[in-house]
């Protein structure tokens, strides 16, 4: 296995980006890393060019001609096992760096965000073992015969390009299985939060992945880093996690050069209630769905629908439990609410916060911001708020704010509901809380998203399908569904 040069992630308060297996500078503009707890700065991190962005992709294919496209997959999976074990080794160094830049209490990252990482590289080193296609015996005029079978090659280079919400773990929910296709991977993280995706190239170095294999450039998205990377002609497919309006833009990009996307995009989740649920339990998930991370989870809850006879009680106990939300140092234990990742984006959701008291809504819960400790009075937190009374044409019922509030309505008819719960643009997840199985499996399977949980919210199985409907995206990934994404398929057909 080849030896980097790997050097050291973070220098003197600077990050680098990764690049053939080294740290470097380059691109002369930087950006500052802020603290969304405290606004204090965090790192000074550099800003990509056109030509660093090639150096990259260029690294990247060159890695393609080497050691890792020849290795099997058992020596693939073997060496993502090792990446899961130096990200659980430095567990407390990835916590601190993801809390740091998101903000949200370092007992989320320590139970979601870094668990979650390292099962990722560990479940598609066991997946990639288990991969198989398909083979036909194929009659010919001779009699003799032929043999078709398919086989999975590597697509070649993936860009990558994450979101700032759960940084470490959707990167290596791609870069995961991705690698262990053989392909090699450019990462642009957001600019909110790049230390995680740069510390990780400690680790593969660590791990023995070859130079170029995993690569990560900084900077923005349009006309900056991320634009160069998804336009780039020598990049074969792109993975993208984020907001509807840059999945387009990346589409179009994409068209050049007719190149495959999957993309995971924006939601406007539903989460519906019936009379007969577990009220302590659908309390406890809704209360996690729509509050969990801030409400910055694309597969949080934004709209709340409670069957009429339980109404009343259903609001009463979900307004308790967002009131006795704690926000404040993301490192107390006691803290069980972070800040928004920005003040552009907490001004975004305070707009969405007056667009729906200008609507009509009721405000039971928040609609403004808290009064912290003067440490964290400068942070960007956020009241979490319930509002009812909205009309379902309302701007805040269709639009995703992405923070920590939902609109709660009554409903009679199973009908009615599932109505109400399609009518949006969006079809990403849904929660349903029932104890009537058959009414769980009628109405899971008639609202338009890409995953419906039932009696649960945020239960993953690394093996089923992952993804969006209508504007929420396109593609899936999981399981065998992110190795068709990652390979090209190839026919072989062998005259007997």
């Amino acid at each position: 296995m080849a030896t980097m040069n790997c050097g050291r992630a973070l220098t003197a308060g600077r990050l680098s980006h990764f690049i053939g297996g080294q740290f470097v500078d380059g691109g002369g503009l930087t950006l500052e890393n802020i603290n969304p707890a405290t606004a204090d700065l965090v790192n000074v991190v550099p800003v990509a060019d056109s030509v660093v962005v090639d150096d990259a992709v260029t690294a990247a294919r060159r890695a393609l001609e080497g050691p890792w496209r020849r290795m099997s997959e058992q020596e693939r999976a073997c060496v993502l096992r090792k990446v899961a074990d130096g990200i659980l080794r430095r567990f407390d160094e990835f916590v601190r760096a993801e809390v740091l830049d998101t903000g949200k209490p370092a007992s989320l990252a320590a139970h979601i965000d870094i668990p979650r990482s390292a099962a990722n590289f560990n479940s598609f080193a066991d997946q990639i073992l288990t991969l198989s296609t398909e083979s036909f015996r194929t009659a010919t005029p001779d009699g003799a015969g032929a043999l078709n079978y398919a086989i999975r090659v590597p697509r070649g280079v993936i860009a990558v390009v994450c979101p700032w919400n759960l940084p470490l773990l959707l990167l290596t929910w791609k870069v995961a299985p991705a690698l262990a296709c053989g392909n090699a991977v450019v990462v642009k993280p957001s600019e909110e939060t790049p230390t995680t995706a740069t510390l990780l190239g400690e680790v593969m170095h660590e791990a023995g992945v070859p130079p170029g294999v995993y690569n990560v450039v900084h900077g923005l998205g349009q006309d900056s880093a991320g634009e160069y990377l998804t336009r780039h002609p020598k990049v074969d497919g792109i993975t993208f996690t984020g907001e509807t309006k840059t999945g387009v833009a990346i589409m179009k990009a994409a068209a050049e050069g007719v190149r495959p996307v999957s993309l995971e995009l924006g939601g406007k989740n539903a989460a519906v209630v019936f009379a007969d649920c577990d009220l302590d339990r659908a309390i406890e998930g809704v209360t996690r769905s729509v509050f969990a991370n801030c409400g910055q989870v694309c597969l949080g809850t934004e709209r709340v629908y409670v069957e009429r006879p339980i109404f009343d009680e259903f609001l009463a106990k979900l307004t308790g439990a967002g009131a006795a939300l704690r926000m404040g140092d993301p490192f107390d234990k006691a803290t069980t609410m972070g800040p928004l990742i920005s003040k552009s984006h907490r001004d975004k959701v305070l707009s969405y916060y007056e667009r729906a008291k200008a609507e009509g809504a009721n405000v039971i819960l928040g609609g403004g911001m808290p009064e912290l400790p003067s440490r964290f009075n400068s942070g960007f937190f956020i009241e979490p708020t319930i509002w009812t009374g909205l009309r379902e044409d309302a701007v805040v019922l269709r639009e995703e704010v992405f923070g920590p509030c939902c609109h709660i309505a009554p409903f009679d008819h199973e009908e009615a509901v599932i109505m109400a719960a399609n009518n949006s643009p969006y079809g990403l997840a849904t929660s349903i809380w029932t104890e009537n199985l058959a009414r769980a499996h009628r109405v899971a399977a008639r609202i338009e998203v890409g995953i419906a949980w039932v009696n649960c919210w945020f239960l993953r199985d690394l093996r089923t399908p992952f993804g969006g409907s209508k504007q929420s995206g396109i593609g899936r990934e999981g399981g065998v569904h992110s190795m068709e994404f990652y390979t090209d398929l190839r026919n072989v057909c062998v005259k007997l």
